[in-house]
C-alpha cells in the first residue's frame, strides 16, 4: 500500500527552532512568536523539550478561555504530552504520524535532545513525491482539519 521512500526527516526538518521555558508568561511567548514570525514554540524544562505551544493553543486556551496571558504560565496552556520524530525516521513514517495524532508540527528529538521541526507544510512543499504520499493518506486517513487549506492547495 505504501511506497517506499528514501527520505528520512532529517533531510526536510529545520534545524532553528526557537524555543521557550515552561515556567515563563504566555505573553513572552506570543512576543517571540511575533518577533520571528513562527507559528509554534517548542517548550523546554531544565533545557528538556516537554511540551509545544502553538497559534491554535493560545486561541483556544488563552484568548478562548478569557486568561489573562501575562499571569498565564507557558506550561499551563501547551499540548503536552509532546509527540516527537527522530531524524533517521523516515519522512512518510513522520508524515504517517502526524496524520495519525492530527498535528501540523512534529518536533525531532535524539536521546531528549531537541534537533529541529517538521511541519506538513514542509512535507507538502518539499518534493512532488511527497504529493503522492499525502494524496494516499488522505485517501484512508482524514487529514487534520487545520491543514485542509494547505492539502488543497498543494496535494488536491
Amino acid at each position: 500500500m505504501w511506497e517506499a521512500l528514501i527520505l528520512k526527516v532529517e533531510d526536510v526538518m529545520v534545524e532553528s527552532v526557537i524555543t521557550i521555558d515552561a515556567e515563563v508568561p504566555v505573553m513572552k511567548a506570543v512576543k517571540i512568536m511575533n518577533e520571528h514570525e513562527i507559528g509554534c514554540l517548542v517548550v523546554t524544562r531544565r533545557g528538556k523539550a516537554v511540551g509545544i505551544i502553538t497559534e491554535r493553543d493560545l486561541l483556544k486556551r488563552v484568548i478562548g478561555k478569557s486568561k489573562n496571558p501575562n499571569r498565564t504560565k507557558v506550561r499551563e496552556i501547551m499540548t503536552k504530552p509532546l509527540i516527537a520524530g527522530q531524524p533517521e525516521m523516515d519522512l512518510e513514517d513522520a508524515t504517517r504520524l502526524m496524520f495519525q495524532k492530527k498535528i501540523k508540527k512534529l518536533p525531532v528529538v535524539e536521546n531528549g535532545k531537541l534537533l529541529g521541526l517538521i511541519t506538513l507544510t514542509d512535507v507538502a512543499r518539499f518534493q512532488p513525491q511527497m504529493i503522492k504520499i499525502l494524496k494516499k493518506l488522505s485517501n484512508h486517513v482524514a487529514p487534520p482539519k487545520r491543514i485542509e487549506k494547505v492539502m488543497n492547495y498543494y496535494v488536491c
